[in-house]
């Protein structure tokens, strides 16, 4: 047995590369990771259900469709899901999920349309519809708890001027505002700005009571410790002062690291208005790192059900 999960050898990415050449198995595999043994309606979630057949062959309809016994709708493994009314074959977003779910830095949109053989329009809306996808609700996930480390970073183009702010403040820079969990998951949130209402707004949504917070000396987290049972500690980066016991924010300072990397090298360029549905993507690749490539993508697929993106949802976020 592999004593690293993440590297252990998957069935699903032995699956995959059929399920991307083919669009019947691409069907057949997004129905056995979206359904497993028991499939069900979307429309009433019944699981009175059966394929439909073409009456002249007697094989599946050409459509892919399944009927419910008991609302008597008719759905595809679609319905329901971000993939809902996209005419992109869904061989190639098995290849997307696939791409978007291990590459450790992200995958740009261009680099899917060379692949897909897809528009760059087309290919940045399958991406953000799969940001959708990997996206959680804030109001319905366990709020974080234990050995809380938060810090705040600023995404966006290089400062002018910059001098001996390293922060971005005074730049059109985007702050934004993490919490992890030690050994655990993170959640960010793209934050106004870096102010005391902010952070501790961001901090309650985010946090359980019962947890002890690590920060840096940032001035917007005094007062904090009141709030959390488990107390307050900093770590004084201006004294070079990084770790003084189990007090450090090495941990979510790394998240951030992997979020630039991914800013800077691969997309270069991110606006206000879709960095969160970036910053859920860098979340959900912190949250499955546990995970081999295979069950990563497995869990994008699931957590796509009962979602949807539209266009013209996508456009008014830009907008």
């Amino acid at each position: 047995m592999c004593s690293k999960p993440h590297l252990a050898k998957s069935d699903v990415v032995a699956e995959l590369p059929i399920a991307c050449s083919d669009e019947t198995a691409a069907v057949e595999f997004l129905e056995r990771k979206r359904w497993g043994d028991t499939p069900a309606c979307p429309h009433c979630g019944s699981v009175a259900v059966y394929t439909m057949k073409d009456a002249e062959t007697g094989q599946r309809n050409r459509r892919f469709l399944w009927r419910c016994r008991d609302c008597k709708k008719q759905f595809t493994v679609r319905v329901g899901t971000v993939l809902e009314d996209s005419p992109i074959p869904l061989t190639k977003w098995a290849r997307a999920a696939w791409m978007a779910s291990t590459a450790k830095n992200g995958v740009s949109a261009l680099e899917l349309s060379r692949t897909l053989q897809l528009s760059y329009k087309s290919a940045l809306f399958l991406l953000n519809r799969l940001r959708c996808a990997m996206a959680d609700n804030h109001t319905t996930p366990p709020k974080l708890t234990g050995v809380i480390e938060a810090d705040e970073t600023y995404v966006g183009g290089k400062p002018r001027n910059k001098g001996n702010n390293k922060r971005g403040r005074g730049t059109k820079k985007q702050p934004v505002f993490a919490a992890l969990q030690r050994g655990g998951d993170v959640r960010t949130r793209v934050i106004a700005s870096v102010s005391g209402a902010n952070v501790r707004e961001a901090l309650r949504d985010l946090v359980d009571r019962s947890a002890k917070v690590n920060t840096d000396q940032e001035a917007s987290y005094t007062g904090i410790g009141s709030y959390f049972a488990g107390g307050h500690e900093t770590v004084n980066h201006a004294k070079k002062e990084y770790a003084r016991g189990d007090v450090t924010t090495n941990g979510v300072e790394g998240f951030f690291a992997r979020v630039k990397r991914g800013i800077n090298g691969v997309f270069h360029n991110v606006s206000k208005e879709h960095l969160p549905k970036y910053m859920s993507h860098f979340e959900f690749l912190h949250n499955t790192r546990t995970m081999n490539d295979g069950d990563r993508v497995v869990a994008l697929i699931r957590k796509a059900d009962g979602k949807r993106l539209t266009y013209r949802d996508s456009v008014a976020m830009a907008s």
